[in-house]
C-alpha cells in the first residue's frame, strides 16, 4: 500500500512562480516608502494635537 503513492520531483511539486510573468508599471524605492511613512506619522501627530483647533471642532 505504501508503494501506491505518486512521487513528485521535489523541485516542482505544484509550485508556480508568478513574479516572472507580471512586471508592475509602478515601482517604489525602499527610501521613498520610509519617507512616506514618516510623513504620514508627522501628519497624524499634527492632526491629533492641532486638528481640533484647526477644524474648529474643539
Amino acid at each position: 500500500m505504501a508503494q501506491d503513492r505518486i512521487q513528485m520531483p521535489s523541485g516542482m511539486g505544484g509550485l508556480v512562480r508568478y513574479f516572472d510573468e507580471y512586471k508592475s508599471k509602478i515601482e517604489f524605492k525602499p527610501g521613498h516608502i520610509i519617507i512616506l511613512c514618516i510623513a504620514v506619522v508627522i501628519i497624524m501627530i499634527v492632526l491629533y494635537t492641532l486638528g481640533g483647533t484647526l477644524l474648529g471642532i474643539a
